[in-house]
């Protein structure tokens, strides 16, 4: 997405851009203290946020019938039978953070962590081998896993995004870009105008952006590499569009309504132009 931004191909104006590098959890807490002007951020925990920030319309990161795995060790796979889902409830699940999005469909999924199912944060490149080394039962795994949790001799046993647009037909909103309120809504639309430019770039440069994003990449090759963006990195990417707003609004209410997450009200959103 930043890819036209960390190499300068776009003109940025008055703005200078840092990059900071930091897993989605360690974001999502520095939202909550309102460190970053712009920040991705899991859609779980922007209610947390709501009061301080805006969604930008561009820079989400949407699973379309596909999103975080739940996997268990290949040879216990027959623990599980055909109800996954009930057999679940009980057991150690690592997960990659408690304001994940990834998270948060779990629980709709299973019921509330720490009640219906037991759980541990753990980093999420780390929970492969947590889960290969039976200090849990299983792991929900987020990012480049998806495509490589079989090459660790892991059996997926649950795709949340499959489960989510089996129940509602939507796509399930993981992740998205927020921007600080106070910097007044001339910046923030400027701003979010130029995030936009970049993720069009990055789209018109596909090639040259995956080899600038590989590096970055853990246990991908190339063709996994682009593979993975090519999920994540697509037309919601920019602008989640009316399907979109109203997967975020129906997955923030459902988590309200169960108890998961504050009351959003409706979400603000800076579309770009």
């Amino acid at each position: 997405m930043f890819y036209a931004l960390a190499k300068d191909k776009i003109p940025t104006g008055a703005y200078a851009f840092e990059h900071v590098l930091q897993d989605i959890q360690t974001l999502n807490l520095r939202a909550r203290k309102g460190e970053l002007e712009i920040t991705a951020i899991s859609i779980h925990a922007y209610p947390y946020v709501a009061d301080r920030y805006a969604l930008t319309s561009c820079g989400s990161s949407m699973g379309d019938q596909y999103g975080p795995m739940v996997v268990c060790r290949a040879d216990d796979t027959h623990r599980y039978g055909s109800d996954p889902i009930a057999k679940l409830r009980g057991k150690r699940i690592a997960i990659p953070g408690e304001l994940t999005t990834a998270f948060l469909s779990l629980q709709l999924c299973l019921g509330k962590g720490g009640e219906a199912f037991d759980y541990e944060v753990v980093m999420f490149d780390e929970i492969p081998e947590a889960v290969r080394s039976g200090r849990v039962d299983a792991g929900l795994i987020i990012h480049e896993g998806q495509l490589t949790y079989a090459q660790s001799g892991l059996h997926k046993l649950l795709d949340m995004g499959v489960w989510w647009h089996e129940r509602t037909g939507l796509p399930l909103p993981l992740g998205g870009n927020c921007i600080r309120k106070d910097l007044g809504r001339e910046v923030m639309q400027e701003v979010t105008d130029i995030l936009k430019q970049s993720i069009q770039y990055s789209l018109d440069h596909r090639p040259q952006a995956v080899d600038y994003a590989l590096q970055y990449g853990r246990d991908l090759n190339r063709d996994l590499a682009d593979r993975f963006v090519g999920m994540y990195v697509n037309h919601w990417t920019l602008d989640y569009g009316a399907k979109g707003r109203e997967a975020i609004t129906r997955l923030l209410e459902e988590g309200a309504a169960a108890g998961l997450v504050p009351d959003a009200g409706e979400v603000e959103y800076v579309t770009a132009s």
